[in-house]
């Protein structure tokens, strides 16, 4: 069993997954950010890979990502960076990013150095289902990564329960069809959470895009095992005093 799904066995609501981006807000920032995470109650971390286009991320993440570029961040710094992570981070923690830069890494290297690292699993957006089933899927499974797939208020039962065969760990409910960050996000989606709920998934759904206070976060807890919580973080961080400062703040705000 995972960490992941130990996770999901040990607590199967209220799971709170924080998303923030390698390198920022400087480049050594990394791990003291997952640390203070950890401390503050983050149930699982979201450490996001940075891009020059990243797709589905709003303007805050994507600032946040081109401030960590700027900064150095590489994929091969963040794997430097996450060597003997887990003598100090206990909770699950998975890479977000986008196909090219990890091809460019060399994929089956890349899955092989974050299993090495300690890395549970792994969100790639733009990996098709086509792709992954006839290629990507196994070089993951073989070093016992889960991946996550994301499923949106216009994706189809039939290819929902799909993707759910497919992902391991939990299933990305996207709130609704825009970015990260976007205003609105899960007030519009009960129906969309009470009919996933409806579909005897396999996986534990989280909710990501649109959350941002307890509010909307206990919104959505109501439907599914938890949410995700990304560009609210990244503002927190940005506008706060220093890492340990802002993640306390922003997470006691929460919990």
């Amino acid at each position: 069993m995972s960490r992941i799904q130990e996770l999901f066995k040990r607590k199967n609501k209220g799971i709170l997954n924080v998303y923030v981006t390698a390198g920022y807000p400087s480049l050594h920032d990394t791990l003291p950010v997952m640390e203070s995470l950890q401390e503050n109650g983050a149930d699982m971390i979201e450490l996001g890979m940075p891009y020059s286009d990243p797709l589905a991320d709003g303007p805050v993440i994507q600032q946040s990502s081109a401030r960590a570029l700027s900064n150095g961040m590489t994929i091969r710094i963040l794997f430097e960076q996450l060597r003997g992570f887990r003598e100090r981070i206990k909770v699950p923690v998975i890479l977000m990013g986008y196909m090219n830069p990890v091809l460019q890494y060399g994929f089956e290297k890349f899955c092989a150095d974050a299993a090495a690292a300690g890395v549970d699993g792994l969100i790639l957006p733009d990996l098709p289902e086509y792709e992954f089933e006839t290629e990507y899927g196994a070089i993951i499974r073989q070093y016992k990564l889960d991946f996550i797939f994301l499923v949106t208020p216009e994706t189809s039962d039939e290819r929902v329960k799909k993707l759910d065969s497919l992902s391991s760990g939990f299933l990305y409910a996207v709130s609704s069809s825009s970015t990260t960050g976007s205003a609105g996000g899960p007030g519009a989606s009960e129906d969309y959470l009470l009919r996933l709920g409806f579909l005897g998934l396999q996986n534990p759904v989280l909710v990501g895009f649109g959350i941002h206070d307890k509010e909307s976060f206990d919104r959505v807890a109501r439907f599914a095992a938890g949410g995700i919580i990304g560009t609210a973080f990244i503002r927190a961080l940005e506008a706060g005093p220093d890492v340990n400062t802002s993640t306390k703040k922003f997470l006691s705000g929460l919990r």
